[in-house]
């Protein structure tokens, strides 16, 4: 079974025991959480497809770790014109646990 949940701005595949990686969430690490943006829903040879989202259904996540994801070099140049700037980004990431996916109605 797994479904395809919306968390943020990004759709992840969540199976059941299973792990994902998503932009950070304001809740502190062992909070369990619900996700009720599920937009495909597979059990078998059962499938349930949203319009938008399927209704009742929901993903149950445990979040395990927040960290820090690789360091992106962002450098602007423009030759000729004595233009240079270095900046450098982190983003932060929450590892989630998928305890449970509830089928709707």
């Amino acid at each position: 079974m797994y479904a395809v949940v919306k968390s943020g701005t990004h759709q992840y595949k969540a199976t059941v025991g299973g792990e994902m990686i998503v932009e950070r969430l304001p809740y502190p690490v062992g909070t369990q959480i619900e996700l009720e943006d599920v937009y495909l829903l597979v059990d078998g040879d059962e499938v349930q497809v949203g319009q938008p989202v399927v209704e009742g259904a929901k993903v149950i996540a445990t979040i395990v770790e927040e960290f820090r994801g690789p360091k992106i070099r962002i450098f602007k140049h423009h030759p000729r014109k004595r233009y240079r700037r270095r900046q450098g980004h982190r983003q932060n990431y929450m590892r989630l646990r998928v305890d449970e996916i509830v089928k709707g109605a």
